[in-house]
């Protein structure tokens, strides 16, 4: 039996304009997805999530994930988690090379399905690490990260990003430029994230850009400005101590880029009412920045401030079901037990 798990993330800057080749820099999380992966005698794959959002289910499958499992979840959610986790088996597989190995696996996750956060991708980090450790094979971390885009990709039919699994595997900040990924140095920046409680559909939104982006020339224009806000908090981050309590000079000029980096979002239409109240009632609060985080829609919104003052004031925000801060995870996807 093998364990791992592996972070979610909050996008400081980047979402949506990184399918485009624009670069995005999000953050690896201390909320975690762990998934046990245990070698079978046989070419079934038993599938059992404890939380992930869901009610809980077990399924088993030969061929692939043509049963549902009966959760009062809608279709699409229980369509993705499933289809994630198929997609982690095959890769694993194709990695080992042993196309008919059989799996027990178990999910846990206390990162919210949907939600921006990068469930999917670290549950596809975590799940590939894992069933390829149990089969006597470890993966180099950019190999990891690979295979666990390339199962996002066949997933999100060709709309997924190397941000959030290159995130999950390696931990800490990240740059990502189409195929360009790499670590970069971040301070021990005070994340507040609010969740509404629902998920956005991300094919949908990345959709909805796409139309408006090949229809308005200013929607182009508008995806390439959040290209510019995030290299312009690329070289404050540069400027940071790695690792370190950021200045409240830092925070102030991240916060003012964040803020800016929602508008334009809420422009291309991928906010909601829900996320907007959040950001507002952050902002309100004394918060230096805020803004939607993931694909929109629905789901979270990130903050910076280190005070209480932000994750109270959320806590009593109509539509607001979840508060919490979230310390930057600096290590990425690791082993639990082998």
């Amino acid at each position: 039996m093998t364990v791992c798990e592996a972070p979610g993330k909050v996008y400081l800057f980047g979402e949506h304009a990184v399918v485009y080749g624009e670069p995005a820099v999000p953050a690896a999380i201390e909320r975690r997805a762990r998934v046990t992966a245990e070698p079978r005698d046989d070419d079934h794959v038993r599938v059992t999530a404890e939380d992930l959002s869901l009610d809980g289910f077990t399924v088993e499958y030969t061929g692939g994930t043509g049963d549902r499992p009966d959760v009062d979840v809608p279709t699409p959610l229980v369509d993705a988690a499933m289809g994630y986790v198929d997609a982690a088996v095959r890769q694993a597989r194709a990695a080992a090379e042993a196309p008919d190995a059989g799996f027990d696996i178990t999910v846990e996750s206390e990162i919210p399905l949907g939600a921006g956060l990068g469930s999917s991708a670290a549950v596809v980090v975590a799940g590939i690490d894992a069933a390829t450790r149990a089969l006597g094979v470890q993966l180099d971390r950019r190999e990891l990260a690979d295979r666990a885009y390339r199962a996002e990709f066949e997933v999100q039919d060709g709309q997924a990003s190397r941000a959030d699994t290159f995130c999950s595997t390696m931990g800490g900040a990240v740059r990502v430029e189409g195929d360009d990924c790499e670590p970069i140095d971040a301070p021990n920046l005070p994340f507040v994230i609010g969740f509404d409680g629902g998920a956005g559909d991300t094919g949908e939104l990345v959709a909805g850009v796409r139309e408006l982006r090949e229809e308005y020339r200013f929607a182009a224009d508008t995806v390439r400005s959040i290209g510019d806000i995030v290299r312009a908090g690329e070289s404050l981050l540069a400027d940071a101590v790695p690792e370190a309590d950021p200045s409240r000079e830092l925070l102030v000029e991240l916060g003012e880029l964040m803020d800016f980096n929602h508008g334009l979002l809420a422009a291309l239409g991928v906010s909601a009412r829900s996320l907007d109240t959040m950001v507002w009632a952050a902002r309100d609060a004394g918060a230096h920045g805020a803004k939607l985080t993931g694909a929109g829609g629905g789901g979270c919104i990130v903050a910076l401030d280190p005070s209480e003052e932000t994750p109270t004031a959320l806590s009593f925000t109509q539509g607001c079901e979840d508060a919490f801060r979230a310390e930057l995870a600096t290590e990425g996807v690791r082993v639990v037990e082998s």
